[in-house]
C-alpha cells in the first residue's frame, strides 16, 4: 500500500473522460482486448499473472482482468504512468456466439438482463473497501466490432463479428511507483457465474511497447484501426 493515498483519490469517477475518452470508450476497448486473445494466452485462465503483459497496446491504459471459476493470487507488473482498468463483474454477447440474437436490441437486452441479475459484488484497494454503485460504476458498452481469433476464450466461430457489453468497473489513475492490492468479486446468474481478482500490483519503470504479445503484423494492424467514436 502506497501510504498517504486516500482510495477515492486514485480512481476516476464516472464523470470524468479519463485521458479525454468517455468510460464506454474505454471498456469497449478492454472487450476488443479481451476478445482478441486466444485461449492459451488468455489472463483470465493463468495463474501466474505473467500474461497480464502479452496484448497490452493502448499507450495510457493497462487492462486487468478477473479469472474465471477461481480465486488466484498472483503479481502483476505494470509501467508507472498508465491508468489501470478492470471489472468488477462483467458480461458480454456476440452474434458469434448466440446467432438467435439477431440485432442489437436483442444483445443489449440480454447482457442488461444478466447484469440486473446480480448476487454480489465487491472490490478492496489496499485493505479499503470500495463502494461499488449504479450510478458511479456501471457502463454499458454499445455495439462494437470486433475478430474472434481460432480456439477463444469462448469456443465462437472465428472471425469478425459484433458485440456488447455490460458490467461494473474500477478505473484506477496512474498510480506511483510501489505496490498496490487489488480485490473483487462480483456473482450473477443467481451465484452461477463467479469472477474475482486478488492481484498484487507492482507499479515500476520499465519500458513498454504498447503492442507487445503474440499477434500478428495483420492482426496489430486490424485490432488498433478499430476506431470508436464515443
Amino acid at each position: 500500500m502506497i501510504a498517504g493515498d486516500n482510495i477515492s483519490s486514485l480512481l476516476f469517477n464516472r464523470k470524468e473522460h479519463p485521458f479525454g475518452r468517455s468510460w464506454q470508450y474505454w471498456t469497449t476497448r478492454w472487450w476488443q482486448w479481451f476478445l482478441s486473445i486466444p485461449k492459451v494466452d488468455s489472463p483470465a485462465l493463468n495463474t501466474t499473472g505473467k500474461k497480464f503483459s502479452d496484448y497490452q497496446r493502448d499507450p495510457n491504459v493497462w487492462f486487468l482482468t478477473s479469472t474465471m471459476n477461481s480465486v488466484v493470487e498472483c503479481n502483476v507488473r505494470i509501467p508507472s504512468g498508465k491508468g489501470v482498468l478492470f471489472p468488477v463483474i462483467n458480461v458480454t454477447i456476440s452474434n458469434a456466439e448466440d446467432p438467435t440474437l439477431n440485432t442489437d436490441a436483442d444483445m443489449i437486452s440480454f447482457v442488461n438482463g444478466h447484469m440486473d441479475d446480480i448476487v454480489e459484488k465487491r472490490a478492496n484497494i489496499d485493505g479499503e473497501d470500495v463502494f461499488i454503485s449504479e450510478n458511479n460504476n456501471r457502463v454499458n458498452s454499445p455495439p462494437f466490432k470486433f475478430s474472434f481469433p481460432p480456439d477463444n476464450i469462448f469456443g465462437a466461430r472465428e472471425g469478425p463479428t459484433t458485440g456488447v457489453g455490460d458490467g461494473y468497473w474500477i478505473f484506477m489513475k496512474p498510480l506511483q511507483e510501489g505496490i498496490h492490492t487489488i480485490k473483487t468479486f462480483g456473482s450473477c446468474m443467481s451465484g452461477k457465474v463467479q469472477i474475482a481478482i486478488n492481484i498484487k500490483l507492482i507499479i515500476e519503470k520499465i519500458h513498454h511497447n504498447c503492442l507487445h504479445g503474440n499477434f500478428s503484423p495483420a492482426d496489430r494492424s486490424k485490432i488498433c484501426s478499430q476506431e470508436l467514436s464515443f
